[in-house]
């Protein structure tokens, strides 16, 4: 109870939301922004104890790719804390995988992550919405699938997400630039704010990402558990 006095001396800055029981698992984390970055997930979330434990465990905010990690305030009424794309992407996303999965071909592995990260939302960010698996685009008489779309009702967006099991190309950034127009043209509305597209790959390629990739791009790495 002393260490919750010291930490947030102000009552407001102490969430209703959370239960003592998150707070217990909060507490011991020396950072500030750290333990502001815990309390926010729950928030945004609706975590449970034991998925914040998780989160936790699993180093959610050392992996987080935020614009600012030393300042991160707590959400509240008066605080209009907003996030952008790169406060949520973490690197790298960690998916629990079947250990015979490796006696797989590659393919097989590719469609196995994309239905990892159908259900991994909270890996992916906070917001996201599956629009659609797979969904599928017809240009010139021709079909197109892009592995996963979503939609970020925190950022206002969609989300065009390419998964690739090996190290970045360039003519990767070039497939998904094609895909993010398309979706900007032909799905966004006007009052949607100009969507993103997110690479997932097993290894960066710094040269590529320096001269190939936009403001609307990012490019994170996969790791298997």
């Amino acid at each position: 109870m002393r260490l919750l006095y010291t930490s947030f001396p102000i009552v407001g800055s102490v969430s209703q939301q959370l239960t003592w029981t998150h707070y217990r698992y909060i507490l011991p984390i020396k950072n500030e922004n750290e333990r502001n970055y815990y309390i926010n997930l729950v928030i945004l979330n609706n975590l449970s104890v034991r998925e914040l434990r998780k989160e936790i465990k699993n180093k959610a905010f050392d992996r987080l790719s935020y614009a600012d990690k030393e300042h991160i305030e707590i959400i509240s009424d008066t605080n209009n804390t907003s996030l952008s794309i790169k406060d949520m992407i973490k690197d790298p996303i960690i998916l629990k995988i079947d250990k015979n999965m490796d006696k797989i071909d590659e393919q097989a592995i590719h469609k196995y992550i994309i239905s990892l990260l159908e259900d991994k939302f909270l890996e992916l960010g906070t917001g996201f919405s599956l629009v659609g698996h797979e969904y599928k685009i017809h240009i010139d008489n021709k079909t197109y699938k892009i592995d996963l779309l979503f939609f970020n009702y925190l950022i206002n967006a969609f989300v065009v997400v390419e998964v690739k099991t090996r190290e970045l190309q360039h003519y990767d950034i070039s497939q998904l630039e094609f895909y993010v127009k398309f979706v900007d043209k032909n799905i966004k509305r006007d009052n949607h704010n100009k969507t993103i597209g997110l690479l997932i790959v097993k290894k960066k390629n710094k040269l590529v990402i320096e001269y190939t990739t936009s403001n609307d791009i990012l490019v994170t790495t996969y790791a298997l558990n």
